[in-house]
């Protein structure tokens, strides 16, 4: 079947310039990806190796009440630890030991790296080659850093799923499979595997599984579409054990889902008219309830500052779904190969940048004054105090805004600022 057979977006430019910085940048550790994954992946566990302060980054970005049991926690690394005057790997064991029989319900346990840990060098890998030999085969022990001093927030996903990779086996049948990575909410999980069984594709699987239990096997005939843009180690892995990328924009809004659905479909041949049947109503649906907000939010300016690597996508959504106009559009990293499809929607006049040099952008910032800023929490502070109007990047990691029917909800999330604006003035 023709690769133009099935509807493709209108292109704008493709190769756009890019300012690149590589001063101080302002971004949350890797470590803050445990608070959806541990939702996500139900029988497992996170145990950060760290300090007093990561236990509280995570207490508080998690907002975990007082009774709860989630499935995260911290082995604190004490002054002995950090002195070495204590063997970091015996008390390891130890923590591990009580969790596991206080906790008979995990079956999957991350050791997860933070700055102390990565420090003293204490090594992760090792520790969890031992752990999972002593507790195998009713629990895996696997590691990944979230280390700030490496990663940004959204990366320690990337980090964990790239862990997950080698666990996966081998495909054995001949029949192509789709593998979609990248955490989900359960409900659009839901959703799409509705839409693509309407599709035509019947073989779908999901990384990371809801049962560590169901990780999906992958091999020379897996096609993996990347639900996440920032999953490049994740999907570098997939690519070593034989799978194939299906590059496509992410599925962002109405437009956006449609071209994502849409480059699977092309990928296994399915039939145009079972594909428009399948998404022509969800679609339609979606444009109608994202015309309120474009009637409010058109023509108004919209800076990002680099957080979470979902930037590009949002700038190409809000843009070309809803009439704003992007400034700048900043990225921690930029991954052409994954980005290809969405930088071709952006438009000549979009302005991106990689990396950052917190004082220089925060320059560009106050002069261009836009209508909203799309940052992290450490910069929205001075930024409100100066007048402008901010957005919480991080709020769009932890909001299902994936698939047709959360389009509004995204869109509503970059109206909610204005709503309050207006309310203050009140």
């Amino acid at each position: 079947m023709s690769v133009h057979t099935l509807p493709l977006p209108k292109a704008g430019c493709a190769e756009p310039d890019i300012i690149r910085e590589r001063g101080q940048h302002e971004v949350f550790c890797g470590l803050t990806g445990i608070v959806w994954l541990h939702r996500k992946i139900q029988d497992a566990f996170f145990l950060v190796v760290g300090s007093r302060t990561c236990a509280h980054l995570l207490q508080s970005a998690a907002g975990v009440m007082i009774f709860a049991e989630p499935r995260f926690g911290t082995a604190v690394m004490e002054e002995r630890d950090l002195a070495g005057m204590a063997d970091a790997n015996e008390e390891l064991d130890k923590v591990v030991a009580r969790l596991l029989d206080r906790r008979p319900d995990i079956k999957m346990l991350f050791l997860v790296g933070s700055c102390p840990s990565e420090v003293i060098k204490l090594d992760l890998s090792r520790a969890a080659e031992r752990l999972s030999r002593h507790y195998s085969p009713e629990v895996r022990v696997l590691n990944y850093t979230g280390s700030g001093i490496e990663t940004t927030f959204t990366e320690g996903e990337d980090r964990c799923l790239a862990a997950l990779v080698p666990e996966l086996t081998d495909a054995t049948s001949e029949a192509p499979e789709l593998l979609v990575v990248g955490a989900l909410a359960d409900v659009v999980e839901d959703q799409f595997a509705r839409l693509f069984a309407e599709i035509g594709i019947e073989r779908v699987s999901f990384l990371p599984p809801r049962n560590s239990r169901a990780l999906p096997p992958v091999g020379p005939n897996t096609r993996f579409l990347l639900a996440q843009p920032f999953l490049g180690e994740t999907a570098r892995c997939l690519t070593e054990r034989g799978a194939r990328h299906i590059p496509a924009p992410f599925p962002l809004g109405a437009e956006g889902t449609t071209a994502w659905l849409g480059a699977a479909a092309r990928a296994f041949g399915a039939d145009p008219m079972a594909f428009r049947h399948a998404t022509a109503a969800a679609e339609a649906r979606a444009k109608r309830a994202l015309q309120p907000f474009r009637d409010e939010m058109a023509g108004k300016t919209i800076f990002f500052m680099p957080d979470s690597q979902l930037e590009v996508p949002l700038a190409r959504m809000l843009s070309r779904e809803l009439g704003m106009e992007p400034i700048e559009v900043g990225t921690p990293y930029l991954h052409r190969a994954h980005l290809a499809e969405e930088l071709k929607l952006l438009g000549s006049d979009v302005q991106l940048s990689e990396g950052q040099d917190v004082e220089r952008q925060l320059d560009r910032v106050r002069a261009a004054r836009p209508d909203v800023t799309v940052c992290g929490l450490g910069l929205a502070n001075p930024l409100e105090a100066d007048g402008l109007t901010t957005k919480w990047s991080i709020e769009l990691i932890f909001t299902p805004i994936q698939g047709y029917d959360q389009a509004s909800d995204l869109a509503g999330l970059f109206a909610r600022p204005f709503d309050r604006k207006t309310r203050l003035r009140v």
